[in-house]
């Protein structure tokens, strides 16, 4: 169990995908059965939270615009996540999602930086000592384009071209977020 830093201002955060980092990726998951932790995210979570990070998900979830399951269905999904975390001590500061199919071009879908810009207004975090955590390029640029430069790519979800990649550094693990993330 790691100790909280109580002397730094809690203004820095881990952005997080949810599919691929939080969760293994199985496609437009929606029931709580079917949800399957990442090994380490715990860990690392826990780990994060200890050198000051607040924890915010950022996530598509374009399987709600496409009717595949419900916004009620979606809430009571992440409510149940939350919770689970919380179980380990760790707290989720907020989820932000986008409910939108791509060919919607809303405003919010990643890889726009709507959601992290609105998360980093809500809470007033320093985006220059905040990271992004993903499993697509899209999360990559939704961190670049928002201002967050350091950035991780998991080999854990969807299948990534390395040598195209922006990302400052790109893991096998979530576990491996730990020789990286630093105080």
């Amino acid at each position: 169990m790691y100790k909280m830093n109580i002397k730094s201002p809690n203004n820095k955060a881990v952005f997080l995908d949810r599919d691929g980092v939080i969760n293994k990726e199985i496609g437009y998951l929606n029931q709580i059965k079917d949800f399957e932790f990442i090994d380490g995210i715990f860990e690392t979570s826990q780990y994060l939270v200890s050198l000051g990070y607040k924890l915010i998900v950022i996530t598509n979830q374009s399987g709600i615009g496409r009717g595949y399951y419900s916004l009620k269905d979606y809430k009571k999904l992440t409510a149940w996540m939350i919770k689970e975390f919380s179980k380990k001590n760790v707290v989720i500061t907020d989820v932000f999602h986008c409910p939108h199919k791509p060919e919607e071009k809303c405003l919010c879908r990643k890889p726009k930086p709507t959601m992290v810009n609105k998360a980093c207004e809500k809470y007033n975090i320093e985006t220059l000592d905040s990271w992004m955590i993903g499993d697509t390029e899209k999360d990559i640029e939704t961190g670049l384009s928002s201002g967050i430069k350091n950035t991780i790519l998991l080999r854990s979800g969807h299948p990534i071209d390395e040598r195209k990649s922006k990302a400052s550094y790109i893991l096998d693990s979530i576990l491996n977020v730990q020789s990286i993330i630093k105080e």
